[in-house]
């Protein structure tokens, strides 16, 4: 069961649209995962379209309403609307259905460093990077803490750190106040967004620390 989602304000704000687009990417994706989230977005979304045309004080409504119907109606231009496929993503000898926010972003090859696959995905929201992260069975990412926020949405399979176990659908919100060491038993399929490097703490992985953006 999903157990970790994103707040009520960053709800409201993507009901709004407010959020910069990594974000909205992100949640977008949560919300077509987890029931809980998508119907509160639609409970914000009705109360956002109520406060906003409960007012028409400031709106220019002197138009020809039967006229524009009749414009539209007589449009010959047609669209065919083709039904919507699930993009699926074959990792570690598995599948998992991507969700159509982050399906719709271009991306690069896996990139391949031990038992950690990364695909970059490509946006435009300033210092945020967006990848896909594969960890195979067995692995994990040494312990690290943040120099800005990393979000992980986990798309498929699990993993665990320090502070509990993660399954499809979780959404981790992490900064500067966190350190942890995720690993997985069965591997598993992320989402990630960071807006600055990873810094490992421990042993040889500090050497990691000059490359910490190759990773995430």
């Amino acid at each position: 069961m999903i157990k970790h989602h994103p707040t009520a304000e960053m709800l409201m704000q993507f009901s709004q649209g407010t959020l910069p687009e990594s974000l909205s990417i992100a949640i977008s994706a949560h919300v077509e995962m987890c029931p809980c989230c998508a119907k509160q977005v639609a409970k914000n979304e009705a109360s956002c379209s109520q406060e906003m045309f409960s007012d028409t004080d400031g709106l220019d409504l002197d138009f020809d309403f039967s006229q524009m119907i009749s414009d539209i109606t007589e449009d010959k231009a047609v669209d065919l609307v083709k039904q919507y496929e699930h993009e699926l993503i074959e990792y570690q000898g598995s599948s998992a259905v991507v969700p159509r926010a982050i399906a719709s972003l271009s991306r690069s090859g896996f990139s391949h460093v031990g038992k950690l696959a990364r695909a970059r995905l490509y946006l435009g929201d300033g210092d945020v990077r967006a990848s896909l992260l594969q960890i195979a069975p067995g692995g994990e990412i040494p312990n690290h803490t943040h120099t800005g926020f990393e979000l992980t949405l986990l798309l498929d399979g699990s993993f665990e750190d320090e502070s509990g176990s993660y399954v499809a659908g979780d959404f981790i919100w992490l900064d500067g106040r966190h350190t942890h060491t995720p690993k997985t038993q069965n591997g598993c399929l992320c989402f990630t967004l960071v807006n600055s490097a990873l810094h490992f703490n421990k042993g040889l992985s500090k050497l990691l620390n000059p490359i910490g953006n190759l990773i995430y």
